[in-house]
C-alpha cells in the first residue's frame, strides 16, 4: 500500500512522520508532495519519503490521498488530480471546512474520509475524529484507524455535523488550554515567580490534572469538590470564575468555532 500526502506543512508533515510508524506501511511507500522547492529540498534529506513536485508523478501510483492542504485550495487541487484518479483510490481530507460532498464533486472519487485533526498530533498525543462517505468499506475504515492512531487516537463520529463539532472541542480546544495556561502564568508572575518557575509551576499543574482526569472515571465536577472546600482557597477562586461567568464564556467560545467551522463548508 502507499500513501500520497499533499501539503508538507506543519499537519501534513505531522502525519507523514506518523504513518512511518504503521505496521501497514513498508519505508518508501510514503510519498510526499509540495510545490515549495524549499520544502522539498528539505523532505530529500529524510530518507522514509520520496519527495514529489508533480501530481501526476505520484497521484496515480497512490493508494491512498492524504489532502492537507489550506481550505482554499481545495477546489483547484481536486480538480487538477480529477483525471489522473481510479475508483478504487481513497482520500482523507484534514482541510477544515471542506465537505465530503465537495471533494467527491471536484476529485471524482466516492471514498472520502473527513477527518479533524488537532495540534497534539505532533507529539503522538493527538485526537483526529472523522467520518467517512458510504462508499469506504469496513476494511478500510480499519486501515484509516490505524493509519490515523500513529499520531495520537481517532475517533470515528456518525456524521459531518459532529466534525464541525469537534473542531469546537478537540480542533481548537488546545488553544483553550495555552489561553488559560497563559493568564495563570500572568498571574504567577504578578505574584513574584520568575518566568521559569511560573512556567513549571502551571505546566506541572495542568499535566497533573490531566493525568489525574486520565486515570480515573470520576468527572471534572468530583474533582472539583474533592479539592474545594468550603470556605477555603479553591473554593474562592472557583467562586470567582461563577461569578465572572467563566463556565458560559468558555462554552461560548467553543460554540464560536463550531459556527465557524460550519460557515467555512456553506463558503466553500
Amino acid at each position: 500500500m502507499k500513501v500520497l500526502v499533499i501539503g508538507a506543512g506543519n499537519m501534513g508533515l505531522t502525519y507523514a512522520e506518523g504513518m512511518t510508524k504503521s505496521k501497514l506501511l513498508k519505508k518508501r511507500n510514503i510519498m510526499v508532495l509540495d510545490t515549495s522547492a524549499e520544502k522539498r529540498e528539505e523532505l530529500h534529506q529524510i530518507s522514509h519519503f520520496d519527495a514529489y513536485e508533480h501530481l501526476e508523478d505520484c497521484v496515480p501510483e497512490a493508494d491512498i490521498i492524504f489532502l492537507a492542504v489550506k481550505p482554499y485550495h481545495a477546489e483547484d487541487l481536486l480538480k487538477k488530480i480529477n483525471p489522473m484518479v481510479k475508483p478504487q483510490q481513497l482520500v482523507i481530507s484534514i482541510m477544515a471546512g471542506i465537505t465530503i460532498a465537495s471533494i467527491k464533486e471536484w476529485s471524482n472519487l466516492n471514498k472520502v474520509v473527513r477527518a479533524m485533526p488537532n495540534l497534539p498530533a505532533k507529539i503522538g498525543k493527538g485526537l483526529t475524529s472523522y467520518v467517512a462517505s458510504p462508499e469506504v468499506s469496513r476494511i478500510e475504515l480499519l486501515t484509516v484507524e490505524s493509519l490515523l492512531d500513529t499520531t495520537g487516537k481517532s475517533m470515528l463520529v456518525s456524521s459531518e455535523k459532529f466534525i464541525d463539532a469537534s473542531t469546537g472541542i478537540s480542533g481548537s480546544g488546545p488553544a483553550y488550554v495555552f489561553y488559560f495556561m497563559q493568564s495563570m502564568m500572568e498571574a504567577a508572575l504578578q505574584m513574584g515567580f520568575s518566568k521559569n518557575d511560573s512556567k513549571v509551576l502551571v505546566g506541572q499543574t495542568f499535566t497533573g490534572a490531566i493525568e489525574l482526569f486520565n486515570q480515573n472515571d470520576l468527572s471534572p465536577n468530583s474533582w472539583m469538590e474533592k479539592v474545594a472546600s468550603k470556605g477555603g482557597t479553591t473554593r474562592a477562586a472557583l467562586d470567582s470564575m461563577e461569578d465572572n461567568n467563566v463556565n458560559v464564556l468558555i462554552k461560548d467560545a467553543a460554540f464560536a468555532a463550531f459556527n465557524r467551522a460550519v460557515e467555512l463548508g456553506k463558503e466553500n
